[in-house]
């Protein structure tokens, strides 16, 4: 995964974020610049040789880094504390595997440790620090927060406007045109077309002529809301004959009630669950 490194003010000292694997390792030697600028590196190796580092810095691990060398370790272990003594973070890494430290060569290197061992190094530095230092943290972990939930909102937010977009496009589609001149004047000798043009606008041979490659016909490709609407002009149309309306005008009246059941029916949740 990528590095992303960041800072913070501290005290008037810009602490350098390392964010690697989703985890946070803070800049031990922008902590150590606090105590003295021109020494860094020799604050941090003073502070490990001590006893007590090396047994919260191998606890760390042996909690968080199943590649651990706990034999390379124990070995360390026993002869911390003494005058002899001296580690640096390269070192520490090297023979244990350690994750809980990174030491990072060039210009903007410097050693990392995870914001665990980190707090615990600015204890040592200054208690006060620490505190700001925690203080500032929290403030970035919140905005980060802040941010991921915005992002998070707006592209739910967005999603829900182009479902709807689609949604409303895909309705429009279904939803039967009003009926030209030209088909008002047109006879129809089969009433199943009548119905087919009142629907979908055309006849079934129109249909079939513009989808040749289609085995089915213009009924089997309709929707659940389709066939719903097409069963209701059938029972319809049957009253309209024996009222004795003319042709054009049935297919007047039924188009504009396919259009009516349409819009109903597609905002309808019980019909979609039906299909």
């Amino acid at each position: 995964m990528k590095e992303q490194k960041q800072s913070i003010p501290v005290k008037g000292i810009d602490v350098s974020i390392l964010q690697k694997d989703q985890l946070d390792y803070i800049s031990l030697s922008s902590i150590a610049f606090y105590k003295d600028r021109e020494r860094t590196d020799y604050i941090i190796q003073n502070w490990l040789r001590n006893r007590s580092t090396i047994d919260f810095v191998g606890l760390w691990e042996l909690l968080h880094n199943s590649n651990f060398n706990s034999i390379e370790f124990d070995g360390i272990k026993m002869i911390s504390g003494t005058n002899s003594f001296s580690l640096t973070p390269k070192r520490w890494i090297e023979r244990t595997n350690a994750i809980g430290l990174i030491a990072k060569a060039g210009r903007y290197g410097g050693t990392f440790a995870h914001k665990d061992i980190a707090f615990e190094f600015a204890s040592w530095i200054s208690p006060e620090f620490k505190l700001y230092l925690i203080k500032e943290f929290q403030r970035l972990k919140d905005e980060e927060n802040s941010n991921k939930n915005l992002n998070w909102n707006l592209q739910r937010t967005l999603a829900k406007i182009n479902y709807k977009i689609h949604t409303d496009a895909i309705k429009e589609t279904l939803i039967p045109l009003t009926i030209n001149k030209q088909q008002k004047n047109h006879i129809y000798a089969d009433e199943a077309d009548l119905l087919n043009v009142a629907m979908f606008g055309q006849t079934a041979k129109q249909w079939r002529d513009s989808h040749s490659s289609n085995k089915g016909n213009i009924r089997d490709i309709a929707t659940i809301e389709q066939l719903v609407v097409l069963s209701n002009l059938e029972s319809i149309n049957a009253v309209f004959i024996k009222q004795g309306l003319s042709q054009i005008e049935r297919l007047e009246r039924l188009n504009e009630i396919a259009i009516i059941q349409m819009r109903s029916l597609l905002t309808n949740p019980t019909v979609k669950q039906l299909s």
